[in-house]
């Protein structure tokens, strides 16, 4: 089966699990276009996205010309699927997060990518993320493109669903993905209960090359905290509850992967509080980096306040580390307190701080068992293939319909 996959920005660092799922589909059978508005440039530090931007079709690269030209070739030759597309555009536009020329331009794009896809036979789209990319593949139907899904993540397409049109944008999928039992619910509240059934769950997945080798134990006091550094994440807090390890004697070393609009706050409340000789920041580092420092440390400590199922949890567990997160959205589905690790209240710096201690402290034999128990959690749930196996199934059924 051919298929397509839509994304705003492909590759990047932080989505390796959306190359991981396309991967695993291609292994399944599936011959997949890969296709992203931008991505085409910047520094890439993984070779395994090097080699996917070298795979993938970019709609923005060389666009000006491209566009027009799709635009006037979509007029002329279907103009009544133009006029829809174009209402539907102007529809989206209304009391939207971002004003109306912005979709205007996804129109243009979607007329580019229709083109592509009409022309290659592709028999199903598939959207990561449930905005512009999503809106994009429902214009492409709109003018006469294959059927399509999309996949959502969180938090960000839950905090503002009514700004990006999201109950539309399910109304007129195929079918729509959440990756937790969280997210799944949080797409009930986006629409009426007749079309609950077009939302299904597909786990982000985990390759066995990631986690082999994963059993030496870290013997340091080091903790390490993966993700992009911004409010969501909680980084402030986990600065703030290591100033308290600080004042108490712990012995300990934080590690902070990853880089974002948070940067230049977080290292400035690592020097108020005279920790920098405790906490290093690593900015964007290679997949095969991130994975040496979760080897390198204790447990993963994900501090978030609002998230949908961070894949870094899954890899951190799949390298038999023991998780310090908190009680939201998706992660108590798959992280249970006191069997994989510690979960503490969004929020609490005490709470925070004090399993942050009970982890630096607890026995070598405490950890393995968390570690294995962890491992052994995450393969049941989130197997890339066994994953694919679910969407590979969706997109059939969905060609059988036609």
């Amino acid at each position: 089966m051919r298929i397509a996959y839509l994304v705003n920005q492909y590759p990047k660092v932080s989505h390796s699990f959306i190359r991981r799922e396309i991967l695993a589909l291609e292994r399944c059978g599936f011959s997949v276009m890969r296709i992203a508005l931008r991505g085409w440039q910047g520094e890439l530090v993984d070779e395994e996205d090097q080699l996917e931007r070298e795979r993938t079709r970019y709609v923005l690269r060389n666009s000006t010309i491209a566009l027009l030209g799709a635009v006037l070739r979509a007029v002329f030759t279907r103009p009544l699927r133009f006029l829809q597309a174009l209402s539907a555009a102007c529809r989206m536009g209304y009391r939207a997060e971002r004003p109306l020329p912005i979709h205007l331009v996804y129109l243009a794009e979607a007329c580019r990518v229709e083109h592509w896809l009409v022309k290659a036979r592709m028999e199903h789209l598939h959207a990561h993320f449930g905005t512009n990319s999503a809106e994009v593949a429902m214009l492409i139907h709109i003018l006469g493109g294959p059927p399509w899904s999309f996949t959502v993540h969180g938090p960000e397409e839950f905090d503002k669903a009514q700004f990006i049109g999201l109950a539309e944008k399910i109304r007129r999928c195929a079918f729509v993905v959440g990756i937790s039992s969280f997210g799944r619910s949080q797409l009930f509240r986006s629409v009426e209960y007749r079309l609950w059934s077009k939302v299904k769950v597909v786990h982000c997945g985990l390759e066995p090359t990631f986690y082999a080798g994963a059993s030496r134990l870290a013997s340091v006091q080091r903790l390490v905290c993966v993700g992009r550094l911004c409010e969501q994440k909680g980084q402030l807090l986990l600065i703030e509850a290591a100033q308290q390890l600080l004042q108490r004697g712990t012995e300990f070393e934080l590690v902070l992967v990853g880089d974002g609009d948070l940067r230049g706050e977080i290292e400035n409340l690592i020097k108020e509080y005279g920790l920098e000789s405790r906490i290093r920041l690593t900015g964007w580092i290679s997949s095969t980096e991130v994975r040496e420092e979760i080897l390198n440390a204790r447990a993963l400590v994900l501090p978030s306040f609002a998230e949908g199922l961070p894949v870094v949890i899954m890899e951190a567990m799949a390298l038999k580390r023991p998780i310090i997160s908190t009680f939201v959205a998706g992660i108590p589905e798959l992280v249970h307190a006191g069997e994989h690790g510690w979960l503490v209240p969004a929020g609490d710096i005490d709470a925070l701080a004090n399993a942050m201690h009970a982890c630096l402290v607890a026995p070598a034999e405490t950890l393995a068992n968390m570690g294995n128990a962890a491992y052994a959690q995450v393969l049941r749930r989130h197997d890339a293939d066994t994953e694919a196996a679910k969407l590979a199934q969706l997109f059939r059924s969905q060609s059988m319909t036609l």
